[in-house]
């Protein structure tokens, strides 16, 4: 039936919409089969935690979703959050024994919505008691490939552009990259690497032209120089793997022992889009406390409101996380290279409702 509508007016679900986006849906079930056959080899436990926490989770510029629980039986309700990570759960589960486990889990983060971004989106997730980074990075190569393989794709594509994962993958710290890309000595702007110097990256940005506002935490300024200056130029041959970042940027990471500026992360990076996020995990529970005290103390300023806390998750702690390393990789962002799609819907079968 012709009802004189374009292309852009035509809702998700019309046929001609669907039938664009079939291969890019027929190549994310490649993927997904291939992911669960990638874990399965390696003796991983696929798992299943709710959605609905005590804590959305801690990271101060992500905004969450609220609900409450209704109690069947008249008691009070109970506020909750969509998680916008499985986090929490999973150490939980590690604490209590497991050792290697992953999920494909659906996250929420509320205020975000653009070609590389969704309210709903998909976040693959693992974890591996006893071991480190470097476990992680090798579990990572292995998966884009495996990945592009059951696809049948030689090369990450976007915006006519590629970059090879079967080539070795660069390996850069975010010292270097700010070096490299930005000619900023950022450990310099963090004599205190639990108390950076805002002033210092604020003058630095400025010379090189990069806007701060008056109201820019440090690191604020730090990811505006990330996204203007050294994003531009990751993993345009071969995906990067971006380690080692300031300890005041650790998150839920540990200290890097070697080198107390910074901590035991890394992100990887292909064709400018941020694919993953891995941790060397924070096993002391009053550092962990600290940290998200800090974090509260930060998004109430900026943003008038915090995010609560897990109690349960610090107690998961104190009885024992065992030395561990995770990371969450962003489904939807690999499935949109390995099909060379131009935006993330493009990837979903439907679409979060609204603008």
């Amino acid at each position: 039936m012709d009802t004189g509508k374009t292309r852009q007016d035509q809702p998700w679900w019309h046929p001609d919409q669907l039938a664009a986006r079939r291969p890019h849906l027929m190549a994310r079930g490649q993927a997904v089969a291939a992911t669960r056959g990638f874990f399965a080899l390696r003796d991983f436990v696929e798992v299943e935690t709710p959605c609905l926490q005590i804590s959305p989770g801690m990271e101060p510029h992500l905004k969450w979703f609220e609900t409450r629980l209704t109690d069947p039986y008249g008691g009070p309700d109970q506020p909750l959050c969509l998680h916008t990570s499985p986090e929490f759960a999973m150490k939980k589960l590690l604490a209590g024994g497991m050792e290697r486990i992953w999920q494909m889990a659906r996250v929420f983060r509320n205020a975000e919505r653009s070609k590389t971004h969704a309210p709903e989106f998909t976040m693959l997730e693992w974890y591996r008691a006893g071991a480190g980074l470097e476990a992680l990075m090798l579990d990572c190569e292995g998966l884009v490939r495996t990945c592009a393989e059951a696809v049948g794709v030689e090369a990450l594509t976007r915006n006519g552009r590629s970059c090879d994962p079967f080539l070795s993958w660069r390996r850069l710290s975010v010292a270097e990259a700010f070096t490299t890309y930005a000619g900023i000595d950022l450990l310099a702007t963090a004599p205190d690497p639990l108390a950076p110097d805002r002033d210092r990256i604020a003058a630095e940005a400025t010379r090189i032209g990069v806007s701060v506002s008056p109201s820019d935490q440090w690191d604020d300024i730090v990811f505006r120089v990330m996204f203007d200056r050294i994003e531009p130029h990751l993993g345009f041959d071969r995906p990067v793997i971006l380690h080692s970042w300031p300890l005041a940027m650790a998150a839920l990471a540990r200290p890097d022992p070697e080198d107390g500026r910074v901590a035991q992360r890394f992100e990887i990076y292909a064709l400018g889009v941020e694919l993953a996020n891995a941790f060397g995990e924070l096993t002391d529970p009053v550092e962990q406390r600290r940290r998200f005290a800090a974090d509260q103390a930060l998004a109430r300023s900026l943003y008038g409101a915090a995010p609560p806390h897990d109690e349960d998750f610090l107690a998961a702690l104190e009885f024992g996380l065992p030395n561990s390393a995770g990371i969450a990789l962003g489904f939807d962002r690999l499935v949109m290279l390995l099909t060379g799609a131009e935006r993330l819907d493009q990837v979903l079968w439907a679409p979060v409702a609204g603008r």
